[in-house]
């Protein structure tokens, strides 16, 4: 006799504020984006040459509701077809990433939602899987972000080797 065991499907409630984007998604089973939702606050920024924390964070805190609102709507859902509650913990501006993580941790209490933290830098290595959905471990990622910039070997989906990075920000500052 053969048992098939049925997957369910994962859905989730993404909340990114590490530096100067509001951004909320629902994405299925880390693949299919229903919804992806930014509030940008580059023009504000602009003023003074580059990405003020206390600015930042502040924008963050009168953007996250609605964000997370939109996200959600858009997707169809409510926070009960959630199965988790994402967050992004670190790197990146401390006062934004407190209201990102805040607004979830409150989330995830209030829905009885389990809460997962989410590396800032695997986050953006994951994203190749939502672009390229036939990608599997292992790959080389070249990772630029803001201060961060990385070639990175992808050993396995939770395995992951810094095989260079610069000194300083230059080159993840010019994209």
């Amino acid at each position: 006799m053969r048992i098939v065991l049925e997957q369910k499907d994962i859905t989730v409630l993404a909340i990114e504020s590490s530096c100067d984007e509001t951004a909320a998604a629902v994405v299925v089973n880390g693949r299919k984006v229903l919804s992806n939702i930014i509030a940008s606050q580059i023009d504000i920024h602009k003023l003074y040459g580059g990405v003020v924390p206390e600015i930042a964070s502040r924008k963050h805190i009168e953007k996250i509701n609605q964000v997370i609102d939109e996200a959600l709507t858009e997707a169809g859902k409510t926070l009960d077809d959630m199965d988790a509650v994402c967050v992004t913990y670190g790197p990146g501006l401390v006062g934004a990433l407190l209201v990102g993580v805040g607004a979830a941790k409150a989330i995830s209490y209030a829905a009885d939602k389990p809460l997962v933290g989410v590396h800032h830098i695997e986050g953006h290595i994951c994203a190749n899987y939502i672009e390229h959905p036939d990608l599997e471990p292992p790959f080389l990622c070249m990772m630029m972000s803001g201060g961060n910039t990385q070639i990175i070997l992808v050993k396995d989906y939770n395995t992951f080797e810094v095989l260079g990075k610069t000194k300083d920000d230059a080159i993840g500052e010019a994209f």
